[in-house]
């Protein structure tokens, strides 16, 4: 089978993600973020002709990488759903395919998503505001920062990007936005120039981005979904490997790992039994090596954690 294209997308911690997985040929894997099919073609790779691989994107260019895999050798063992992973329960089930034996999601924006100024996602370039990861549906970032109040956007800079002055940040959006509005990435940078600190440009767009692409995709509740519904499709002993790019969203899965709820202590039965889903392999979160950072910086702030679906019974809320 050919090989992905690397300046497509470099998938990140390759075989930390394979070894998560602990792979067994003639299993039955769901790969939730296919994005540039890089995790997905090595898992293909190692699967036996009992196997099967189900990959899952909402993004049309993705769709179109993966033909190559449909038109490959293997195309037997593969099937490509283009929907959210937060439908990840309803899609699997119609199919017939679960329970699984484990479930990958690399949660980072690809590389092409990135590298691509019409997407909007990348400071780098001048573009429309879009980073809608599915550019068919939804509202784009331009429809944000010019509809929304200055109340929320105060709480989407401060909650999704962290921003330290996310009340004069967002003053500043509103009263810059009159007239044509706010619709380039050039038209952002200058309205939000005077918040902007000296000397941390770089660091500070990319919250301001990331707390707009965390609100134009949804992706911290369709986040939650998607755990929920993994400890539903997996079979016990099977294994949750997700790999995060931000304090946000590793928070959510160290702490569904590790108690089974979002927020909150895990709950126990009269006997002081842990009442949670997974049992956690990965104490610490695995980081990438310094020989892959030299290859791809945007390895550096994944973070990778694992978990193993244990026999606790939970009731779907899907």
């Amino acid at each position: 089978m050919e090989t992905p294209n690397a300046t497509y997308h470099r998938p990140v911690m390759l075989q930390e993600c394979l070894e998560g997985l602990d792979l067994q040929p003639n299993g039955r894997y769901v790969d939730v973020t296919f994005g540039g099919g890089g995790h997905s073609w090595a898992i293909l790779e190692r699967l036996g002709p009992e196997g099967h691989l189900y990959s899952f994107d909402q993004d049309a260019d993705a769709e179109r990488q993966a033909q190559r895999l449909l038109a490959g050798p293997q195309a037997d063992r593969f099937t490509f759903i283009r929907a959210n992973f937060g439908e990840l329960q309803a899609e699997l089930e119609r199919r017939g395919a679960a329970p699984v034996d484990g479930l990958l999601a690399d949660l980072g924006v690809s590389s092409y998503q990135f590298d691509t100024p019409e997407r909007g996602f990348s400071t780098r370039f001048d573009g429309p505001l879009d980073m809608r990861m599915n550019p068919d549906e939804g509202p784009t970032a331009a429809d944000v920062v010019n509809e929304y109040g200055e109340a929320e956007l105060h709480r989407i800079f401060g909650m999704y990007g962290e921003v330290t002055n996310a009340r004069t940040l967002a003053k500043a959006v509103v009263q810059s936005r009159g007239g044509r509005g706010i619709e380039t990435i050039a038209d952002l940078k200058k309205a939000i120039a005077s918040c902007t600190p000296r000397g941390k440009e770089n660091k500070y767009l990319a919250q301001v981005f990331q707390a707009l692409r965390i609100e134009v995709n949804n992706e911290l509740t369709v986040l939650e979904a998607m755990l929920e519904q993994a400890a539903q499709v997996l079979r016990p002993g099977g294994r949750l490997v997700v790999m995060s790019y931000h304090s946000l969203e590793d928070r959510l899965v160290k702490n569904y790992l590790g108690t089974g709820k979002f927020f909150g202590e895990v709950d126990k039965d009269l006997f002081g039994n842990p009442q949670k889903p997974f049992e956690v392999l990965t104490r610490k979160p695995v980081t990438a090596s310094e020989e892959e950072l030299q290859l791809n910086n945007r390895a550096r702030s994944a973070k990778l954690r694992v978990g193993v679906r244990n026999d606790f019974v939970i009731k779907s809320k899907h």
